[in-house]
C-alpha cells in the first residue's frame, strides 16, 4: 500500500453513513498522512465541519438526518466555510444529481462504484493541488 505521506498536515473530513466503507477509506486516507475527521449523518457533518474546519470534505449524498446536498449548501453559504473544497461521493449517478451537486458548489462528483480507495486519495490530492 502506498503510504507517501503527501497529505501530512491536512485534515480530511469524511462523511459516510456506511461504517465499513467509512473505516476502509478513512484508513487509506490516514495512511497518506492526513488527519481524518468523520461524520455519519448530515446534521453531525454540519456540526463537525463548523468546529473542525477541514482542508477538504468528501461527502456522501444519501445520509440520515440531512442529505449531502443540504450539507453542501450549508457549507457553501457560510462565509467561514465556503472556501473548503467539497467532493461529492455517492452511488447516485443521474445527470440531474451530478448537475445539482456541481451547481451547489461541489468541486467534483464521484460515483462510488467507479473508484477504489487509493483513487479517492488521488482525487483529494488533486483537489488540494498536491502532486
Amino acid at each position: 500500500m502506498d503510504t507517501d505521506q503527501k497529505l501530512a498536515g491536512k485534515k480530511v473530513m469524511w462523511v459516510e453513513d456506511d461504517q465499513l466503507l467509512g473505516d476502509v477509506v478513512a484508513k487509506v486516507i490516514s495512511n497518506h498522512g492526513a488527519t481524518v475527521v468523520r461524520a455519519m449523518d448530515g446534521e453531525e457533518a454540519i456540526r463537525v465541519v463548523e468546529t473542525e474546519a477541514p482542508d477538504i470534505v468528501v461527502l456522501d449524498i444519501l445520509l440520515p438526518k440531512a442529505d449531502g446536498f443540504k450539507v453542501l449548501e450549508t457549507i457553501k453559504q457560510n462565509p467561514k466555510l465556503m472556501h473548503i473544497p467539497v467532493i461529492l461521493f455517492s452511488n447516485l449517478s443521474s445527470r440531474e444529481d451530478i448537475e445539482k451537486g456541481l451547481s451547489l458548489g461541489a468541486l467534483k462528483f464521484i460515483v462510488k462504484a467507479t473508484i477504489v480507495p487509493n483513487e479517492i486519495v488521488d482525487e483529494i490530492k488533486g483537489a488540494l493541488r498536491i502532486a
